[in-house]
């Protein structure tokens, strides 16, 4: 089973991949950023970490290798199992777990999972083709003594030109500044009584339409009441899901259970698995999410998780 490429692939699109009765590597954004010293550009990019505290099967792992595999639900949870168990063997062993293009697990002195990430892939689809880079200093030069040195050097003169006196060109002159006044004077009349039709057919147009008007009639012999409704319309980017359902009565059902438990559930559409998915409410912010999902985790549901999605 080629677990690091499932989990790698779903990293690209959510923010926490849960193995089972294992841990769950979790991303956060990271913004794009300069290192001074080296002037070192990095992209923006999502940070890997892993937490071992999660390991309830929410689903997502094992829908996908279901997905891409072919094979019922039930038959990815067991080869997933299998799997788990046999990287579990390893550590014992005191061996280091590698994930392509994830990073390294391993077991430290305290018995606890030691997670190294790796950085060979940036799972940020935003910042897809950026890599890092270092740009050379800019160094200025000032060119003022140089400069100043060549008009020792060439020194730059400018005398005044004598010419002879032209009469003639005074008339020239006064010749064309008369026939460019009236141009100018004969321009503005032809543009005055253009404007002046213009108007005189827009008060027309006007007062014909202000006729038909007057003479059309609407009777309504029996108007309906007025019905005012007041709909919240849910939004926002970040969703905590309840769950996702291969059948549409099962998420129907889901929905009415939350909502008959007072919250703001709604379904957001199929993903790309073509499994129907039922959320608790969504948020404009992602702190305001992870309040509400540490709330419904401890509350009602331990296995509900955040998806960071724009909806349609």
């Amino acid at each position: 089973m080629q677990l690091e490429t499932y989990i790698s692939d779903l990293l690209y699109r959510y923010e926490c991949v849960i193995i089972p009765d294992f841990g769950a590597f979790l991303t956060q954004s990271a913004s794009a950023k300069i290192h001074e010293s080296t002037n070192t550009f990095y992209p923006p990019k999502k940070v890997l970490s892993f937490n071992e505290q999660l390991k309830r099967n929410d689903g997502l792992l094992a829908n996908y290798i279901s997905d891409i595999e072919k094979v019922p639900y039930e038959d990815a949870v067991k080869k997933m199992a299998k799997k788990i168990k046999s990287l579990k063997s390893y550590l014992l062993q005191g061996e280091t777990l590698s994930f392509k293009n994830i990073g390294e697990i391993s077991l430290n002195q305290n018995g606890n999972l030691t997670f190294e990430p790796s950085y060979d892939l940036n799972y940020l689809t935003e910042a897809f083709g950026l890599t890092q880079f270092a740009s050379p200093n800019i160094i200025r030069k000032v060119y003022k003594e140089e400069v100043e040195t060549i008009e020792k050097v060439i020194p730059l003169t400018i005398t005044p030109e004598r010419r002879k006196a032209r009469p003639y060109l005074r008339y020239a002159a006064v010749a064309i500044i008369a026939l460019t006044l009236g141009g100018y004077m004969a321009s503005d009349y032809y543009l005055g009584e253009i404007e002046k039709h213009n108007q005189l057919a827009q008060e027309d147009a006007n007062t014909k339409l202000d006729n038909k008007i007057q003479e059309a009639t609407f009777i309504i012999d029996n108007p309906l009441p007025t019905i005012t409704l007041n709909v919240a319309k849910q939004s926002g980017n970040y969703h905590i899901v309840a769950g996702a359902f291969r059948v549409e009565e099962n998420s129907t059902k889901k929905l009415n259970q939350l909502q008959a438990l007072g919250y703001k559930a709604r379904k957001i559409g199929k993903n790309r698995y073509g499994l129907h998915q039922v959320v608790y409410s969504s948020y404009e912010t992602r702190a305001e999410a992870k309040r509400a999902l540490y709330k419904i985790r401890r509350e009602h549901n331990n296995d509900a998780w955040l998806l960071a999605q724009k909806l349609n």
